[in-house]
């Protein structure tokens, strides 16, 4: 028996038997991975509800039986002792394939996680279908650019010069498209941020006033009450002071319609008008019920205010119309004057006429 060990250590020996068994090694140590893969990760996978685990679970197996199989010829070469040319030319081979097959392993890893968090826009509110096409190229560019980083330190190639000369020209392109880029982040922010939404009534600073038709990765686009579309650059939304309207707990929203009442009116009256002028106006809600105030008491007049909501603040319009036209015809029936401005002017002397 000692013998047989013997010899098989002599066998050992030889250089290109060696070789042999460790290729021979790093295959079956490959094909054991794909075994555990196949039978275990890909069996137990496919027992749980989401698919995206199978979906990994092909992509990276692949790699990970390549990468046992590229190890084992590297370990071979290393044992061969060939000359440092041949060497280093074999190496950097292995090593160009292995940043290949795990830099496209990234890609579609990264392509299925992004694809199932722009499905789950209610958890994750900065990645959307809208801006999953952005954050694909920005993973092409990472992917592709830490590829090319490794495969050059593969081959020991200095890249501090390349990197410098990408950041000049980084910086050229930025100054040249500069407005494009905020444009861009500014609408990735508003997406991820949500200050508004497809659907919302919104008043900008400037005063333009509309309902989100649409979301862009450049622009957003308002449909005003003169059926009038605006098309409005993300980054002057960004930097601008946002009324949402309908971005409360609900749609609802609350007018006020102000009245005047000369002095000396019924007060207890008046309230009562008010009250009964909100009866049979469409798109009034019942609930929270309307509100009669007495305000101040106004230079000319006691100044009263009604208060209801609304549905949709897109009625504001046609609500405030027939409210006031409803409180001017019934305070003309009840004989409740509604007072404006008055000047006296007293003579004091009349100029003599010669």
């Amino acid at each position: 028996m000692e013998q047989m060990i013997r010899i098989f250590f002599d066998f050992l020996q030889m250089p290109y038997v060696r070789v042999g068994f460790i290729l021979a090694g790093s295959i079956l140590a490959a094909l054991f991975a794909r075994l555990i893969f196949t039978r275990l990760i890909l069996s137990w996978s496919k027992k749980t509800r989401t698919q995206v685990d199978n979906r990994l679970a092909d992509v990276l197996h692949g790699p990970v039986v390549y990468s046992i199989i590229l190890a084992g010829i590297a370990l071979a070469i290393v044992d061969l002792d060939f000359k440092p040319t041949i060497n280093f030319i074999a190496t950097g081979i292995i090593k160009t394939f292995a940043v290949i097959i795990w830099g496209r392993a990234a890609m579609q890893t990264g392509t299925i996680l992004l694809a199932v968090l722009s499905r789950q826009a209610d958890r994750v509110s900065w990645i959307q279908p809208k801006t999953l096409p952005l954050f694909e190229i920005v993973l092409k560019i990472v992917v592709i650019g830490g590829s090319l980083y490794f495969a050059f330190v593969a081959w020991q190639i200095n890249v501090t010069s390349w990197i410098a000369s990408a950041g000049i020209v980084g910086i050229a392109v930025g100054f040249a498209a500069k407005d494009t880029l905020a444009n861009l982040f500014a609408g990735v922010f508003i997406l991820a941020d949500a200050p508004y939404k497809i659907g919302d009534f919104i008043i900008l600073e400037s005063g333009t006033r509309g309902v989100v038709t649409d979301i862009g990765i450049r622009s957003t686009r308002l449909l005003t009450r003169d059926d009038v579309e605006v098309t409005l650059p993300n980054a002057v939304i960004a930097n601008s002071k946002i009324v949402n309207e309908t971005g409360g707990p609900h749609q609802k929203m609350r007018v006020r319609a102000k009245v005047s009442v000369a002095y000396g009116s019924d007060v207890d009256k008046v309230r009562e008008i008010l009250y009964s002028c909100v009866k049979g106006i469409d798109h009034i809600s019942d609930q929270p019920e309307p509100r009669v105030r007495f305000r101040e008491f106004g230079d000319s007049g006691l100044l009263f205010e009604l208060l209801a909501w609304i549905d949709k603040p897109v009625y504001i319009g046609i609500v405030l119309d027939r409210l006031n036209t409803k409180i001017y015809k019934t305070f003309n029936e009840a004989g409740i004057e509604i007072p404006y401005p008055k000047q006296d002017v007293y003579i004091k002397q009349m100029p003599e006429i010669t």
